[in-house]
């Protein structure tokens, strides 16, 4: 499956209203055990280039605190941090930092000894997220739940594996980390590598209903 068979399904799933309940009572559609290439930088809707870089840059920084973001800080992240903006999901700390193993160094280094390894894994969340989610007033149970590298035929090939995932913000500025370190591994590796695909597993992949607009604007304009 490709980002475009996945475009289907939400616009079969809206048409025939087949919806779920969101914790906040609102209504969404989804899709449970998504596995897709995302050979597309959007599923729905378009990549704002301005807030990825800002976004990138948050990550490499590695600070958890979403006022250093920039500017504008993005509602959805005010929403999971902490009143004094504290968050757990600042994905460069949880790959680079040594708090966490340096896990980017550690798959690096496996790649670079073991071309053929299946073990070049950098693991995004962790066990204590069940305490540490909601410490402090945070809401942050983090998303990603692991990507794995692999080198095959000249490529570096990418896993991205996912716990949830929003298909119009979270996709877009997941994935443009997602390339960003392929990208980078494949400087790193100093090989004459080509970056291959990034294949997306997701187990609940979906589109709330302030989006549905997107899938399908003739839908929208009858519900008004």
């Amino acid at each position: 499956m490709r980002v475009e068979d996945i475009r289907n399904h939400f616009r079969n799933e809206l048409a025939a209203e087949r919806f779920t309940t969101d914790r906040n009572g609102g209504k969404t559609i989804e899709l449970i055990g998504a596995s897709f290439i995302a050979d597309e930088p959007a599923i729905f809707g378009t990549v704002n280039e301005e807030y990825v870089k800002a976004e990138i840059d948050w990550y490499e920084s590695m600070s958890t605190n979403v006022n250093d973001i920039g500017e504008k800080v993005p509602e959805a992240w005010k929403r999971t941090a902490n009143k004094h903006g504290e968050i757990n999901s600042n994905y460069g700390y949880l790959i680079f930092s040594p708090k966490f193993y340096a896990q980017y160094a550690n798959a690096w280094l496996e790649l670079k000894h073991n071309p053929d390894s299946r073990r070049a894994i950098m693991i995004y969340t962790r066990p204590s997220i069940w305490d540490e989610y909601n410490e402090n007033g945070k809401n942050d149970f983090i998303c990603t739940n692991a990507v794995s590298y692999y080198i095959r035929d000249g490529k570096l090939h990418a896993v991205v594996q996912m716990r949830s995932n929003d298909v119009v913000f979270g996709y877009k500025n997941d994935r443009a980390w997602a390339v960003h370190v392929q990208n980078m591994m494949i400087n790193d590796l100093s090989q004459t590598l080509q970056p291959g695909d990034i294949h997306w597993q997701v187990q609940n992949l979906h589109v709330y209903s302030r989006h549905f607009h997107l899938v399908d604007p003739k839908y929208a304009s009858s519900k008004t």
